[in-house]
């Protein structure tokens, strides 16, 4: 058979070349005849068809998907509600359960070996837990009923999880909802419900990770008395569910074996070609490491556009940076600032699967998130954590209803609105990156949306004490050209008095007795120039970093704003900003200089995965050193980066960023100095 697996990549390679003089205009090439993209590759299970891209504007490759718009209903909804729901939520355990339990060390396996059974013998593998997942109790209409009245204007559900469980009526997977556990089409009955009430629908595919994640169901105990004796993974009759055998060198976070990334391509494609999904998210970057995952967006696109009068309607989610491609998604985080590009958040109220240890975040944790999410150009996405049978736990129900309540008082600050010039204001800012969702915000702490030439709604993140609301973004500083006409505040009938001065628009509010509603307080501001603010200059509440009594500043990483993935964590007891992968990210602080003069500028630094540079810039200024490579992530090393002359004091931004994003390698970093040399 090894004359068969011809390398992907290749082929693709080749499909590009013969399709570039599609590719070369800034609009949607010419629709395209339905392609081949790969040859039929032999798997565990059998023969999978050619990998074809359904005729159509777009082909799989990165200047075609540029063309790509995205769809106003997407960037109206904001919000959207999802169902990560399936077989292992049955020991409600959580997340990775299926994986867990075949690691020897894991609370799971032992939790698994109590209650199941040890993996090695018959009838207590994963595989025997599925019949379990009965899903008695699961009425996804009334479900939909309480997410519409929750607000949200689409519904995700899961269709397939690193377990390898499909939840649809699957062509080439028996392993599959309809046939085991509650045989149903758990995919179809949520898309009918969502129908019901006007929802948009999307789809999760967790797939793409699983054959790496599930390998460990190959192996065995490592001591003990199962010691070398093999998992239920390793036994060749079950190889479909456990992706069996491994390739030799799958040890990343998506498979390098063509085996598994051609039946991926034919399974997702079977998904998207039997319910046309409105989204479809994968849990990973881009997939594979090479243009598979670019043709399947192709694909996706194109079998919308023919639904949709030759533009595709459709959504596309993954983890990386999408540069117009698809929409960019930051699992449990938020952006650091506004994005250009419209992108997702996906988190949960609780944990991913169902789990009898987890307290479930309440609504205010839900709506400051969605809030500070719409302010920077992104949608959020909200598992609500199901039980095995379906049902809702009393708690889960009461957070989706606290939500709905709110969203009935301040949806018109949400839906169809746009970023302002700055997110917002406020001493407390949501870390950018991934896994990053420790947020407590205050009064002081304001979100900003747009809508229409002259609305501004500004959210404030709790009720000031004393009554009085400030927005320093909309103070009247000389050479502010926008004229503020009216302030209400949303779910209030009566006027409010406001007075505008050089540091603030001053609000008294209503009593506090009998606010609107809970968690946050829209206000809607009409402007009759909504450009004509520079809130970059105004007076500010923000976290703003103080020289020392010699003029020198030490900006630490826990109080600089953070421009995309990167993320803090804790190196050798101390504080970083790590996960620096991407170097269109860019690190933030605001500070106060008290004294004009020569400064020099040092940094921190740590990079693991060989030599990086770093700039550093103060209005038009910029200082750029290399940074060397360390032998770990906490072996910091400080550099010289120049000096800079600052001519005026108060308070300035300084930035840090990539000097040449082409020769980019991560980097750590810890905090900036500058010294004064020179008055």
């Amino acid at each position: 058979m090894q004359s068969k697996r011809i390398t992907l990549a290749a082929l693709s390679a080749a499909l590009l070349v013969a399709v570039a003089g599609c590719r070369h205009s800034s609009r949607p090439p010419t629709t395209t005849k339905s392609v081949v993209v790969g040859p039929a590759t032999e798997t565990p299970d059998g023969t999978f068809p050619e990998m074809t891209i359904a005729a159509g504007p777009f082909v799989g490759a990165t200047e075609s998907l540029k063309t790509y718009q995205y769809p106003a209903w997407f960037r109206d909804a904001k919000l959207g509600i999802w169902a990560h729901w399936g077989p292992q939520a049955v020991p409600m355990e959580g997340d990775w359960y299926a994986r867990k339990m075949y690691q020897q060390d894991d609370g799971d396996y032992k939790d698994h070996l109590a209650r199941f059974g040890h993996p090695s013998e018959p009838g207590h593998g994963y595989k025997d837990i599925i019949p379990l997942w009965k899903a008695e109790k699961w009425d996804p209409d009334a479900l939909m009923k309480l997410y519409k009245q929750a607000g949200a204007r689409y519904f995700v559900a899961q269709a397939v999880h690193h377990d390898n469980f499909d939840n649809w009526n699957s062509t080439w997977h028996k392993w599959n909802s309809v046939k085991m556990g509650p045989m149903r089409d758990v995919v179809g009955d949520w898309q009918k419900a969502a129908a019901k009430q006007g929802l948009r629908f999307g789809v999760s595919e967790h797939l793409a990770a699983s054959f790496t994640w599930f390998q460990v169901s190959h192996g065995s105990d490592k001591t003990g008395p199962y010691a070398g004796k093999p998992y239920d993974g390793a036994d060749p009759a079950y190889a479909d569910l456990y992706h069996w055998p491994a390739a030799a060198d799958d040890h990343g976070w998506t498979s390098n074996d063509p085996r598994w990334q051609a039946e991926w391509y034919a399974r997702i494609k079977d998904l998207v070609d039997q319910y046309h999904p409105d989204l479809l998210y994968s849990d990973c970057g881009l997939p594979f490491s090479n243009d598979i995952g670019r043709n399947l967006i192709a694909d996706l696109y194109n079998v919308s556009a023919a639904r949709h009068g030759g533009t595709a309607d459709a959504v596309y989610n993954c983890k990386q940076d999408s540069q117009g491609q698809w929409v960019q998604d930051v699992e449990r985080g938020v952006m650091g600032g506004v994005n250009p590009y419209p992108w997702q958040t996906d988190t949960s109220i609780g944990d991913w699967f169902y789990n009898k240890h987890w307290k479930y975040r309440d609504a205010q944790w839900v709506v400051h998130s969605l809030v500070d999410i719409v302010s920077k150009n992104g949608n959020l996405l909200i598992n609500v954590v199901q039980r095995p049978d379906g049902s809702l736990d009393p708690d889960a129900v009461k957070v989706v209803d606290d939500l709905g309540k709110w969203m009935a008082v301040n949806n018109e600050g949400i839906y169809g609105t746009r970023p302002w010039m700055v997110y917002g204001e406020g001493k407390r800012r949501a870390k950018g990156g991934a896994f990053n969702e420790d947020h407590t915000y205050t009064a002081e702490d304001i979100r900003f949306t747009t809508k229409g030439e002259h609305t501004l709604y500004a959210f404030a993140m709790g009720w000031p004490a004393d009554g009085k609301l400030q927005v320093h973004s909309l103070a009247a500083f000389p050479g502010i050209t926008g004229r503020i006409r009216d302030v209400h505040l949303l779910g209030h009938a009566g006027a409010l008095k406001w007075t505008q001065t050089a540091d603030a628009l001053v609000i008294d509010l209503p009593s506090a007795d009998a606010p609107p509603c809970d968690f946050a307080y829209g206000l809607k501001i009409d402007i009759d120039n909504l450009y004509g603010f520079k809130p970059s200059l105004a007076p500010s509440q923000a976290v703003v970093a103080k020289p020392d009594a010699a003029g020198n500043l030490d900006l630490k990483a826990d109080t600089a704003e953070l421009g995309g993935g990167q993320k803090l964590e804790t190196q050798s007891g101390q504080l970083c900003i790590g996960y620096w992968d991407n170097p269109a990210d860019g690190v933030v602080w605001t500070a106060l200089i008290s004294t004009p003069g020569t400064y020099k500028v040092t940094a921190e630094v740590a990079a693991a995965n060989g030599a990086s540079s770093l700039a550093v810039e103060v209005g038009k200024q910029q200082v750029h050193a290399a940074v060397p490579s360390t032998a770990a992530w906490d072996a910091f090393t400080t550099i010289e980066l120049g000096t800079l002359t600052i001519g005026n004091a108060g308070q300035t931004e300084i930035v840090v960023k990539a000097a040449d994003p082409k020769a980019w390698n991560a980097v750590n970093l810890r905090g900036i100095k500058l010294v004064l040399l020179a008055k």
